[in-house]
């Protein structure tokens, strides 16, 4: 329903409005890889991340945010359709495009009156003029936010995408701890060996962690300055978890749960931590609910207004007690000639993770002999890194034998994790008695929404995720994509 505060918008969209009658501006700050819980006001030792903890008290924080899709493109569009990856075809895949069909929240506030761009990084990475678009659907490229407000018309309101690089590879080696980072302090994830190597390749993460964390802090700043801080809806959040193995591009916690926080003073209660579930495609129809603007029928994601109204700390809608979520071709890894990616759909709730894998004869994180496909190597799925390279080095060590299968083994098209035994789903148990009826009862759940959400996996037609072509480069990174070290 629209709210009469707004209808002077519908009406004559493109006219600048009074600042009375306008809607709030929206800021969205997007890491590329940065997973949850990585951030001081989630309780890690070592991060620092002063803006985001800013934001947390002075806003709402999320405690159980997860992506559509651990990989850069589908989630990036799942996010900005406000749909799973599943329904956006081509999409659905990394580096590949988005059909003009498929309309993003920011092209409908566009239409609306409002003023739209992004630096760096938006939608992708892949090719937008296979789809039909001319240009980013975040808006035009601005070299800067800065530059951004300068150039904005007067008495619009803007929507602006901010996109870093950070803290996606490669990292400069040693660049944490040269930054003061403790090496000792750092919560290695059960899922690899206790090494120097290892808490060194995390602390360089952290070091691109913080190093976003401050250009937010610096694009606060400019609001401040523009005078339109607190006229700002602000989302400071990442498009999928760490790049190391068993992170990004699989369908665990260290690839699908992500940092979010959501500020707008006055309206949303500052110091507010929600536990429901949700899913970064619900951003879209938030945004739209606070510009007074009709939710597409086709959006899948759900307005948070329940999650941002004046309410207590902890869950709020009984409804949101889990999320799915899923991934299909993240790059072409497998033998040759074989362009299927590792296709998954995985159901979370708080006491358990269940993922179904459709094809688990493939290899998870790809082949192991560096012929994946021409532009491939070794486990080409999993970023490369020190971290990878330990595992892989060292995969005969009995030590690190386990390490290595957890991350690049074979995995059965059944998994589950009893997350109150196994907070980090190291121990697979769907196979094991006790836990069949939880797992068939999760895969039923699953299966219904995916059914009802038209997902090929499950009503038809999914041999097309593997037809659609791959538009880029092995490591998914845009061309002549540079980083600061």
């Amino acid at each position: 329903m629209l709210r009469p505060f707004f209808f002077a918008l519908l009406c004559a969209a493109t006219t600048s409005l009074s600042a009375a009658d306008r809607p709030p501006n929206i800021f969205i700050a997007m890491a590329d890889d940065w997973g949850w819980r990585h951030a001081g006001v989630y309780g890690d030792p070592v991060v620092r991340t002063p803006t985001f903890d800013r934001l947390a008290k002075e806003g709402v924080l999320f405690a159980n945010a997860f992506v559509s899709s651990p990989s850069c493109t589908p989630s990036r569009g799942a996010l900005l359709t406000g749909q799973y990856h599943w329904r956006l075809e081509e999409n659905a895949n990394l580096w590949s495009t988005l059909q003009t069909k498929f309309r993003t929240y920011p092209e409908i506030l566009r239409d609306a009156g409002y003023a739209t761009g992004h630096s760096r990084k938006a939608w992708g990475p892949g090719r937008l003029e296979a789809g039909g678009r001319k240009e980013d659907p975040t808006g035009p490229l601005f070299r800067n936010f800065g530059e951004f407000l300068k150039q904005r018309p007067e008495g619009k309101p803007f929507c602006y995408w901010f996109g870093s690089s950070d803290p996606h590879r490669p990292y400069v080696a040693g660049t944490g701890v040269k930054s003061g980072l403790d090496l000792g302090k750092i919560r290695v994830p059960g899922c690899f060996p206790d090494h120097e190597t290892i808490r060194s390749d995390i602390a360089d993460y952290y070091f691109e962690v913080e190093r976003f964390d401050r250009e937010v802090g610096e694009a606060l700043e400019q609001l401040k300055a523009a005078g339109e801080l607190d006229k700002t809806i602000i989302v400071m959040t990442g498009d999928h978890g760490m790049p190391f193995p068993r992170g990004k591009s699989n369908l665990y916690d260290l690839g699908t749960h992500v940092p979010l926080v959501i500020r707008w003073p006055g309206q949303f209660p500052a110091g507010t931590v929600v536990e429901d579930f949700v899913s970064t495609t619900d951003l879209a129809p938030t945004f739209l609910w606070t510009a007074g603007l009709q939710i597409p029928a086709e959006m899948t994601g759900r307005s948070l207004m329940a999650q941002l109204t004046p309410m207590q700390t902890g869950q709020k809608d009984p409804s949101r007690d889990h999320v799915i979520f899923g991934k299909e071709r993240h790059v072409p890894s497998q033998e040759r000639g074989n362009t299927a990616g590792y296709p998954g759909r995985a159901i979370r709730t708080r006491d358990f993770l269940y993922i179904r894998n459709f094809r688990p004869e493939l290899w998870p994180n790809g082949i192991a002999d560096g012929k994946a496909s021409e532009k491939g190597n070794a486990f080409a799925d999993c970023d490369d890194g020190p971290t990878k390279s330990f595992l892989v080095t060292h995969q005969h060590d009995p030590a690190i034998t386990p390490f290595f299968d957890l991350a690049f083994a074979k995995r059965p098209a059944e998994e589950l994790y009893d997350l109150k035994s196994d907070p980090e789903q190291l121990v697979n148990v769907a196979d094991r008695p006790e836990f069949r009826t939880q797992r068939d009862r999760l895969w039923q759940q699953l299966e219904s929404e995916l059914k009802a959400s038209q997902d090929p996996r499950v009503i038809g037609g999914a041999e097309k995720f593997d037809a659609y072509p791959y538009l880029g480069g092995r490591t998914g990174d845009p061309p002549n994509r540079k980083k600061k070290s």
